[in-house]
């Protein structure tokens, strides 16, 4: 008997929490399970875990050894992925963490069109505001809309990100305050989605490159940019709304921007994954594909 087989029934065991339970988690018999933990124990020469008919604890030795073993085998597992990383038969389950922006936005179709592609690996998209730990939280992979400074992830940009500063124009050639500079947005009822990091400020940028912030107030604070646009589209007031979310609204000539010229630019569109010698196919694959789409659809 090998090895990997004892330690994968090791790993089964301890994660299971006792015998009986991997038993019926794997389908495989406690007899068999028990058999092939003490082999490993015999080859060993220590005992890796305490067990009675009331408690199953590991040993400080157990413990050491669940811990290698369980970063071996998932690197095996990864490596065994890449080696079939151009076999476009995908199986098995991804989990993604995304914000509910992208995937309730028309970018969110590149998901959608990589699941009927690979109708054999299955998705599981958690839409959620807020930047999970993939490694702790048990993600593959995650798409992230801000400036990425998280050196501990391997980051790949899909797509440039901007944000614009909008209005109805019916509410613009009805407004009576000034609107001539970002200053004056201060003055005026600003729509604030608060899932901006600094949701009651504005950054600008001047034509010399230095950067200054105007205060804004207003009747709505939503944690959604849909919601924002819909609110400035109804008339309320000035909302910043991602650019891929209020394109379409922009085109249609339902909104208008404002000063373009001052936004900055730096933020992107990334997907995001742990580093690994490794990289499982299914990450590399959804990657490639949302690479590919980004360059082949306007976001």
């Amino acid at each position: 008997m090998d090895t990997l087989t004892r330690m994968r029934a090791y790993l089964e065991v301890v994660e299971a929490e006792g015998f009986s339970a991997a038993a019926r988690k794997t389908g495989r018999s406690k007899a068999l399970l028990s058999k092939y933990v003490r082999e490993l124990e015999d080859d060993l020469g220590v005992l890796l875990l305490n067990r009675t008919t009331r408690q199953f604890s590991l040993t400080e030795a157990g413990l050491l050894y669940y811990r290698r073993a369980e970063e071996i085998v998932q690197e095996i597992d990864n490596l065994s992925d890449a080696v079939r990383a151009n076999n476009t038969d995908l199986r098995g389950r991804l989990r993604i963490s995304v914000p509910r922006s992208f995937v309730d936005s028309h970018i969110g179709q590149s998901m959608v069109d990589f699941a009927r592609d690979h109708k054999d690996l299955t998705l599981e998209i958690v839409a959620e505001d807020r930047f999970v730990d993939l490694v702790e939280e048990g993600y593959d992979v995650a798409i992230r809309i801000t400036t990425l400074d998280d050196s501990a992830m391997i980051a790949r940009k899909l797509a440039d990100f901007g944000n614009w500063i909008c209005a109805s124009p019916d509410w613009l050639n009805n407004l009576e305050i000034p609107l001539e500079k970002p200053a004056d947005l201060s003055n005026i009822p600003f729509i604030i989605d608060t899932n901006s990091r600094s949701y009651n400020t504005l950054r600008f940028e001047s034509s010399d490159g230095s950067g200054y912030s105007v205060p804004i107030k207003g009747p709505i604070e939503v944690n959604s940019p849909m919601a924002t646009m819909r609110a400035a589209r109804s008339g309320l007031g000035v909302a910043l709304i991602p650019d891929f979310i209020a394109r379409h609204a922009v085109s249609a000539g339902e909104l208008v921007t404002l000063f373009d010229d001052q936004i900055p630019r730096r933020a992107g569109i990334y997907a995001v994954y742990p580093e690994r010698r490794y990289l499982p196919a299914k990450v590399r694959s959804f990657v490639d594909y949302l690479s590919k789409w980004f360059r082949e659809t306007s976001a």
